[in-house]
C-alpha cells in the first residue's frame, strides 16, 4: 500500500471499537497497545498514521484533509456537519439523543421553554421541526441539574443507560434520533489516494452497515 491512510479518532470507547473493528479487517493493531501519552501513531509497516484528538476536532481534521478518515459520534457530525463525507454507520458507540427533565415538567403546554444543552444545533433543529419556539442555554459541563434548579424547563443530551438521569431525578420525555460512531471521509482525499475506497469498502463489509437498533 503505497499511500498512508491517516485516520483522527477520539481517545476511549470509539478508539478501542475502532482497533478491535480493524483487527476483525485482519490488520496488525498491536502497534497501539501502549500508548503512553502519545497522541500520532504510525503503523510499522506505514500503512496507517492515526491522530488521538477530542471528538468535535475530529471533524476539523478531517475538514482540513489533514487525516483522510475520522471515526466520530453522530452527535458530532450533528452540530459540526459540514465539509466532509459521511460514509458508514459502524453500529458501536451507541446512544441516542432525547429530551429529558423532572416530574414537573409539562411538554405539551404552550409556554416558551428553555431548553439547556451543549448541543444547541441539534436541540434547536428538533424543536423547530415540532414548530416551537424554545430559549437554548448552552452548557458546557453537566447539564443533569439544569431543570432541578430552574435554570431550564427541560434538557437535550446523549442517553446511553439513563442512570445518570435517574440520580439526578430525571424522566426521558422524548427520543429525538439513535446516535452511533460513523466513518466520515475528506472529500479531496477520496479522490486522490486510491486506497481509500477499498479500505473503506472491507470495512463495510464487516460492519454490514446495517441499522442496529438502539437496546
Amino acid at each position: 500500500m503505497s499511500n498512508q491512510i491517516t485516520i483522527a479518532l477520539t481517545k476511549g470507547r470509539i478508539e478501542k471499537s475502532t482497533v478491535e473493528l480493524l483487527e476483525k479487517a485482519g490488520f496488525d493493531m498491536s502497534f497501539m497497545e501502549d500508548k503512553g501519552r502519545n497522541l500520532i501513531f504510525e503503523s510499522p509497516d506505514k500503512m496507517f498514521r492515526f491522530l488521538l484528538v477530542k471528538a468535535p476536532d475530529v471533524t476539523t481534521y478531517v475538514r482540513h484533509g489533514v487525516a483522510d478518515l475520522g471515526v466520530v459520534g453522530k452527535d458530532v457530525l450533528m452540530e459540526h456537519p459540514l465539509g466532509y463525507l459521511e460514509m458508514l454507520d459502524l453500529n458501536f458507540g451507541l446512544c441516542k439523543f432525547s429530551v429529558a427533565s423532572t416530574d414537573v415538567y409539562q411538554p405539551h403546554d404552550h409556554k416558551r421553554k428553555r431548553i439547556a444543552t451543549k448541543y444547541p444545533t441539534v436541540a434547536k433543529e428538533h424543536f423547530n421541526r415540532k414548530g416551537e419556539d424554545v430559549e437554548i442555554i448552552s452548557i458546557q459541563g453537566s447539564v443533569e441539574i439544569a431543570p432541578v434548579i430552574g435554570l431550564a424547563d427541560a434538557i437535550v443530551d446523549i442517553v446511553e443507560t439513563g442512570s445518570t438521569l435517574v440520580a439526578n431525578g430525571l424522566k426521558v420525555y422524548e427520543d429525538i434520533c439513535r446516535i452511533s460512531a460513523r466513518l466520515i471521509v475528506n472529500k479531496a482525499a477520496l479522490k486522490n489516494n486510491p486506497e481509500l475506497m477499498p479500505f473503506i469498502e472491507k470495512i463495510e463489509s464487516i460492519v454490514g452497515n446495517e441499522e442496529v437498533a438502539f437496546k
